[in-house]
């Protein structure tokens, strides 16, 4: 706490996102990294941070602040061993259909890529989240760096929860309970790629946010991106909609739209039962939505990780992925 006559040094901050119309401004990503790095290190209180939370709200994050912040998150994490192949983001959580997408990751370790999937649990009430569904399978939410290390060397997939990534970015996500809006932290969590992989793949809900996560990823460096406006915001290709995926590679940005797989949308299911996850998987289960939502989702991946050249085999790829998988691996 500063003493009455002394501005606190956040004042600033606030200062520049809030005075008024013609006053505020963006920040640079210099200013964005200090903001970032005087919260993570608890220099600011909880009053400036609610207000800088919803003044990024209103004004929506730049390319640029979001490089800032996701820089600062990246340089206050354990330093490890680049031993993941693909970073995965999951925070949205999924209400209208099932977490599809999580087959496809698993698909891809199958067949010997290392999956990294890192996200946040119940931020969102009425969504189901990757650690809800994750005991069906047998795996563990990973409690710590190393214990998803060693889950990436044995299983070639691991999740680790933003509750072991970030404490402080984990508290953050939560506040929407508090605040009733979602806030910036709900889109750098995504860039965060805490194994430092080369390749990384991020789902968003709004499509202005799609470029935003694009020039942001090439701010970072990032080797090999892809964003994709994802079915319920989650990393994960409706199969019945257009998909324009927007990536970066080796500095070059690139657009590319991927067809619908349906000429008619399906319906949504009137109730979401996680077991049809594992029914599906196992070949008990046959739905024609969720298959081509797996074998799609997977499709943008290998096209991402150069395992494909063109859209066609990369689909054709992951067709025979899922059609060879081991139904009883779990």
């Amino acid at each position: 706490m500063t003493n009455n006559t002394q501005e606190h040094p956040f004042a600033e901050i606030i200062r520049i996102l809030g005075k008024g119309k013609k006053g505020s401004r963006p920040l640079t990503q210099a200013e964005a990294y200090s903001a970032m790095q005087m919260i993570l290190n608890n220099e600011v209180e909880d009053l400036q941070l609610g207000a800088f939370l919803m003044l990024m709200r209103v004004k929506e994050e730049t390319s640029e602040e979001l490089a800032g912040f996701v820089q600062a998150v990246r340089d206050s994490l354990p330093k490890t061993n680049c031993l993941a192949d693909l970073d995965w983001s999951s925070y949205a959580g999924k209400r209208r259909h099932l977490p599809w997408f999580i087959l496809s990751s698993l698909l891809l370790a199958e067949n010997g890529t290392k999956v990294l999937m890192h996200g946040s649990a119940s931020h969102t009430e009425g969504r189901i989240f990757v650690e809800d569904v994750l005991p069906l399978f047998s795996l563990p939410t990973n409690h710590s760096f190393s214990e998803a290390e060693q889950q990436l060397q044995t299983r070639n997939f691991a999740y680790l929860s933003l509750s072991e990534i970030c404490p402080a970015m984990n508290k953050m996500i939560h506040l929407r309970k508090l605040m009733g809006l979602r806030s910036p932290v709900h889109t750098l969590v995504r860039l965060i790629n805490p194994f430092n992989a080369d390749y990384s793949i991020q789902g968003i809900f709004h499509p202005s946010y799609r470029p935003v996560h694009q020039e942001a990823a090439l701010l970072l460096k990032q080797k090999h991106m892809a964003v994709l406006k994802g079915e319920g915001g989650e990393t994960e290709r409706n199969p019945d909609m257009e998909c324009l995926v927007q990536s970066v590679h080796e500095g070059e940005l690139i657009d590319e739209m991927w067809p619908a797989l349906f000429p008619r949308r399906h319906m949504k299911p009137d109730t979401l039962e996680p077991e049809q996850l594992l029914q599906l998987w196992r070949g008990e289960l046959e739905d024609e939505f969720a298959i081509a939502s797996v074998i799609g989702t997977t499709a943008v991946a290998l096209k991402l990780l150069a395992k494909a050249d063109t859209q066609a085999e990369a689909h054709e790829l992951a067709t025979s992925y899922w059609s060879n998988r081991n139904s009883n691996a779990y």
